[in-house]
């Protein structure tokens, strides 16, 4: 097999992009990096090696923890899922999610769980000139979004208590949610079989989900539909859920899905 060239770097480099990739690839190999050793690892001033951790924690690809170590942040950790199946599961998904979107005529999405926090892997915008945008790439506290409370609601109570146990928390204590209240709400979803975020994760927004199940029958994302709060009606609650749930059976019964995740 014959030696793959050796790369060079783009003619016109961008040294700050170049230092981000580089940093993020760093956070998510080694671990823990202070602000000192980012600086001189990339070979930039200090204040340069803030202002990269600082836009990296902005977009979730770091977090900063209470030894003021920064880590990799829950888009570098969701490398833990395996890229076939979520990129397998995103393929199946948008033409049923496309279908939903024209028929509700708002916005779509497909979401899945690490840990405490929801990402966004698939979003399909409605034509409406005032309409909830792509969450696509998006990751938000999953006790915040329906995605992420149906997902929970699965889970059993002693991982449910690990994932929110107080040393997580550590130097962040307002970011951890009540556990009562949430074992509470999480009893009525799993009752009810849908969740429904008003304004929760984003002001102006109510988003309504359903669980998706993988070929083994355990859950595997959330598929919801989200609008302006404006114009959603509780009156359209009953058949937001009918419509959401046929397309979540559909693509659980997608061949190509049940081929690729069995």
């Amino acid at each position: 097999m014959p030696d793959k060239p050796l790369k060079t770097p783009p003619p016109y480099a961008i040294a700050s992009v170049d230092h981000a990739l580089r940093l993020a690839a760093m956070l998510q190999l080694e671990g823990g990096l202070t602000v000192s050793e980012v600086a001189g690892r990339l070979g930039v001033a200090r204040s340069t090696a803030h202002r990269l951790l600082a836009m990296l924690v902005y977009r979730d690809f770091a977090v900063q923890d209470e030894n003021r170590l920064y880590r990799a942040g829950p888009v570098l950790e969701l490398a833990a899922h395996s890229q076939s199946r979520v990129s397998s599961l995103r393929a199946a998904a948008l033409p049923h999610l496309v279908r939903l979107a024209d028929l509700l005529d708002e916005t779509v999405n497909l979401a899945i769980r690490t840990g405490d926090t929801t990402r966004f892997i698939a979003s399909v915008e409605c034509r409406q000139a005032l309409r909830v945008g792509s969450r696509e790439g998006m990751v938000f506290p999953a006790h915040r979004t329906t995605a992420g409370l149906l997902l929970l609601a699965e889970l059993p109570e002693p991982e449910l208590d690990e994932i929110y146990a107080a040393h997580r928390y550590a130097g962040r204590p307002g970011e951890r949610p009540d556990l009562t209240r949430l074992r509470a709400e999480l009893a009525r979803i799993r009752r009810k079989r849908f969740a429904v975020n008003r304004e929760r994760s984003e002001r102006g927004l109510v988003a309504v989900g359903v669980l998706v199940h993988g070929a083994d029958g355990a859950p595997q994302a959330g598929l919801s539909v989200s609008m302006p709060s404006v114009r959603y009606q509780p009156a359209q609650l009953e058949s937001l859920v009918t419509a959401l749930t046929a397309a979540a059976r559909r693509l659980e019964t997608t061949p190509q899905r049940r081929n690729k995740t069995a």
